[in-house]
């Protein structure tokens, strides 16, 4: 067979071909950097979910396993973003954590507040220059670092937590106990958390995404929740998704020598709020929280949260959270059977029968009740429902939370004449009702209250009180804008 010789037509085809793959070859966009950067999966960059106005579905509920670390590659650290910040309170975009230590980055450290007012070392709250002292942060608890730094501690990237976190860097010391809890600790964060959204309507709606992780690092699993058991019903109650973390989980990550970033996180520390002015005027930590930006609405999340837990049906829920009802409703609080701070017995019994007096001429509903006797679902109604409240100061009075801020909303708080304390008339104020403190046959509210004082007698047994100037108080506060909340 002879020889295949192409023709002059074959030919120049096959020059056209090769010519023109030569030409598509060269100009066709070839991936840069190497292999390895180039089928590396997109990392995923903190910025982009915190600046997206409305969360997806996919992006809300990606699986913790599905998300990619924090890279940045050959670039540059991205910079802690301080959102918000008052003494004690600290909200965070891009905080860094190695070691067990945080890291603030950033390349203008003048810009960043005394981390004296954002952490401590968690030592016990103690007074006395030493104990002070033991609670000044070290480099061990924050370091302010420029992104040149940031770049040799951390390399290219950190793994993520997603979403946002609060990070409670307080000791066991009053987390244990159900108002250091509810109103102090949880009504820091939220109401530092909801400046955010100083737009929220009486609904309680927000557009705030629910904290993912509720994190302890100096606090083990066994010492948060009260002997009541009121602190997990609260946590559990106002976010269903929540998670907890603690010491352990804390040196757990230590542990591991790699770096974590939070996306965004709400940083709380007890000894670092006792260095805000407001703190100082009130000893309330949380009052350094109220200089934010805030919705006279802003608890309304959170009351409505709980108080719709605590109902047992549709119905029951809806008038819980719509609070008083048309019928006032009047609750004592008792201490006569707990051995400390109580009234005079027979104050006591005359207190009584000046309340079934109001029952009796106006309708009034009268509940005479010891917390500790109820279950915790009743408590919660019952708080829901009241108009007045009212008892010896002590840690029954943290239901005050659980009313409806009404113009007739008030709470009566009983000292032993000379005694007083910030407590729960700073948390009634903060929630927009009206405070009155007795001492005997005498009442005063805000601005006329007196110094905080703690005489012979605060805790004792033998508190006076006239029954009939408190009936007749109620009677005048239900009497008064009778009509502005019906």
């Amino acid at each position: 067979m002879p020889p295949f010789t192409p023709t002059a037509r074959e030919l120049c085809l096959l020059t056209s071909l090769l010519i023109g793959l030569l030409y598509f070859s060269a100009t066709f966009p070839r991936p840069s950097g190497s292999v390895a950067e180039y089928i590396r999966t997109t990392p995923h960059v903190v910025e982009d979910v915190l600046d997206v106005p409305s969360l997806k579905l996919e992006t809300q509920y990606t699986l913790q396993a599905l998300n990619p670390p924090f890279y940045w590659g050959t670039g540059q650290v991205p910079e802690t973003k301080i959102v918000a910040h008052v003494p004690g309170w600290t909200i965070f975009d891009r905080l860094y954590i190695l070691n067990g230590t945080m890291y603030i980055v950033s390349d203008s450290p003048k810009d960043v507040p005394d981390r004296r007012f954002m952490i401590s070392t968690a030592a016990f709250i103690e007074n006395g220059p030493e104990a002070e002292a033991r609670r000044v942060p070290t480099d061990k608890e924050m370091r302010i670092i420029s992104t040149q730094e940031a770049r040799q501690l951390f390399g290219t990237e950190a793994e993520r937590l997603d979403g946002v976190s609060w990070l409670a860097n307080d000791p066991k010391q009053f987390i244990t106990h159900y108002y250091h809890w509810s109103a102090e600790l949880f009504f820091g964060f939220w109401r530092t958390y909801s400046s955010l959204d100083p737009t929220i309507p009486p609904s309680g709606e927000t557009s705030l995404p629910a904290p993912r992780r509720l994190m302890f690092s100096n606090l083990d699993a066994a010492n948060w929740r009260d002997y009541a058991s009121m602190n997990q019903w609260v946590l559990r109650s106002a976010f269903p998704s929540i998670s907890t973390e603690f010491m352990n989980d804390w040196k757990e990550r230590a542990e591991l020598g790699r770096p974590f970033v939070l996306d965004r996180v709400v940083l709380a520390d007890r000894a670092a709020a006792m260095n805000g002015e407001m703190y100082l005027r009130t000893q309330r930590t949380a009052a350094n929280a109220f200089s934010l930006p805030g919705s006279v609405n802003w608890w309304t999340t959170i009351r409505n949260n709980v108080v719709g837990f605590s109902a047992l049906d549709d119905h029951a829920g809806a008038m819980s959270v719509a609070g008083v009802p048309t019928r006032p409703v009047i609750t004592y609080i008792s201490r006569q059977g707990w051995n400390r701070r109580m009234l005079i017995q027979a104050d006591h019994e005359r207190l009584v029968q000046e309340l079934y007096r109001l029952r009796d001429t106006y309708g009034y509903e009268v509940n005479v009740v010891e917390m500790d006797k109820l279950t915790r679902i009743e408590q919660f109604r019952l708080a829901a429902r009241t108009t007045i409240m009212m008892g010896v100061h002590g840690n029954g009075l943290t239901a005050l939370l659980w009313m409806r801020p009404t113009p007739r909303s008030t709470v009566m708080e009983f000292f032993y004449p000379g005694g007083f304390a910030h407590d729960y008339e700073y948390t009634t104020r903060a929630l927009g009702m009206v405070h009155y403190g007795f001492w005997g046959d005498r009442y005063f509210t805000r601005p006329d209250v007196p110094p905080v004082a703690y005489p012979e007698g605060f805790q004792g047994n033998s508190i006076p009180i006239d029954g009939a100037l408190v009936a007749a108080l109620c009677h005048e506060r239900l009497t008064l804008a009778e009509e502005a909340d019906d």
